[in-house]
């Protein structure tokens, strides 16, 4: 059975209603949790982008049931692995164990707000590598100095260690994020339901973990306001992530995405609510052999008809996968 989750996007909603979403999403049954991280929303449309790690800390103490993840966090810029690895964790232990972390190796869209540049995509894949062996360092209980290619470390340890550490997963692309994520992840992460990514995940060492997706649906009963709402808040996601990973700010999103017609999100985002439109969207996860898919409602202010309708219809239809 393909275990279904929540996506609190924090580009479309402000936090305190991120917690209250988190909230509605384990009192509606979802299996887990996910949060995106980020510094801008992708288009001003969406119009929010609150600190994630405190709306997590709030969630674990809203919540007692549904597991929590970051979807994903890029531990090499705009943060130190030194200081995700505390954070992680700090919120291990608030959440009584009901934390993953989630990694991956960042867009500029986020990270050039520290002014240190973006690297070209095989030094950030690099970085990534670098930095979880730090986090797992640190994740070890010991004295921790590390002077590498990448970064430097000087006498950490972390203080606050939970008994059982976060599971780490690791945001795929493609052979290199594959390898990586095989070989230092515990689960691998993917936005494609590309069966490739996981056969390449297990020949380096992924055979058995747990492999995570996520998919954007927008419910409404109107269908024609559904469409509307997504190619407002949502035509970016059409574009190639070679592309979305080096794009500066909204503004180049917006110049992106700009020829992308609402017919053309109508044919990759399940809009409306035709319960089995929304289950064929999802069945291509589960036969690419994903064992978790993350849900995004579009819309910000559209959350709770969706809880609720996904707790009468879409769970019970998605169970059946």
């Amino acid at each position: 059975m393909v275990l279904v989750g929540y996506t609190m996007m924090t580009e479309q909603a402000g936090p305190r209603e991120l917690v209250e979403h988190a909230v509605g999403a384990e009192r509606a049954g979802f299996d887990f949790s996910v949060t995106s991280d980020h510094f801008f929303p992708w288009l001003d449309s969406q119009g929010h982008a609150p600190y994630a790690w405190s709306v997590l800390g709030a969630a674990a103490q809203a919540t007692s049931r549904i597991p929590l993840m970051t979807y994903v966090t890029c531990p090499t810029v705009r943060y130190h692995p030194a200081v995700v690895a505390q954070k992680a964790a700090t919120m291990q232990l608030l959440s009584q164990g009901r934390f993953r972390l989630g990694l991956g190796s960042g867009e500029n869209l986020n990270e050039h707000v520290v002014g240190a540049g973006w690297p070209a995509a095989h030094v950030r894949l690099e970085m990534l590598e670098e930095a979880v062996e730090v986090i797992r360092a640190l994740f070890g209980g010991r004295d921790v100095s590390h002077h590498g290619t990448h970064f430097d470390v000087e006498n950490a340890k972390l203080w606050d260690l939970p008994d059982e550490l976060p599971a780490i997963g690791i945001a795929v692309s493609g052979e290199r994020s594959c390898e990586i994520a095989g070989r230092l992840g515990d689960l691998v992460i993917a936005t494609e339901p590309k069966s490739d990514l996981l056969d390449s995940f297990d020949r380096h060492g992924g055979t058995g973990k747990p492999r995570v997706g996520q998919l954007p649906v927008c419910y409404d009963t109107d269908r024609d306001a559904a469409v509307a709402r997504a190619h407002d808040q949502f035509r970016w996601s059409v574009g190639s992530w070679k592309v979305n990973a080096e794009l500066p700010g909204p503004a180049g999103f917006a110049g992106a995405s700009q020829f992308v017609r609402p017919d053309d999100i109508a044919d990759s985002i399940p809009c409306g609510d035709d319960l089995g439109t929304f289950v064929e969207a999802v069945r291509p996860y589960a036969e690419a052999g994903f064992t978790e898919i993350a849900l995004v409602q579009v819309g910000g202010d559209h959350q709770q008809p969706f809880l609720d309708w996904a707790e009468k219809a879409l769970l019970p239809a998605l169970r059946d996968l």
